[in-house]
């Protein structure tokens, strides 16, 4: 069974930067001093737990009005199962409650089919980041 929280005990917070090192920085060989970033300390960080192990994290930014989305990971457990999905419909429903009128994100661009799906609409020209390429993308929540 798959279930979705905010990470907010010490050991919630220790497997998010777990599963984010095993996913950026050993999988996609994301320098640690790019994956870790002083957004981390204010952040709403979400966390998906299969079956009683955490599979997957993403994090939710406050700016401004906005929410920033960002640091979606999932282990090869978890995806395929819609764990991906789940973590994103849950930061959006916490940026509602933080009444945030919408959401941005930097997609990487084998992942803009996945965001497109969620309701993300793709604007500007492509960036690199962390040797990455990406686009950043855009969803309205009101």
């Amino acid at each position: 069974m798959l279930s979705i929280a905010l990470a907010e005990s010490a050991e919630d917070r220790a497997a998010v930067f777990v599963i984010r090192g095993a996913v950026f920085v050993a999988e996609q060989q994301v320098p640690i001093e790019e994956e870790w970033d002083g957004r981390d300390l204010d952040a709403d960080q979400v966390l998906a737990r299969l079956d009683g192990v955490a599979v997957g994290t993403g994090r939710l930014a406050v700016d401004g009005d906005r929410g920033v989305l960002g640091r979606l990971a999932v282990l090869p457990r978890g995806r395929g199962i819609g764990a991906g999905a789940a973590l994103v419909g849950a930061l959006e429903e916490q940026a509602r409650k933080r009444g945030l009128t919408a959401i941005e994100l930097h997609a990487q661009i084998h992942a803009l089919g996945f965001y497109e799906r969620l309701g993300y609409r793709a604007y500007g020209e492509e960036f690199m980041d962390a040797g990455i390429p990406h686009r950043r993308m855009r969803k309205d929540l009101v």
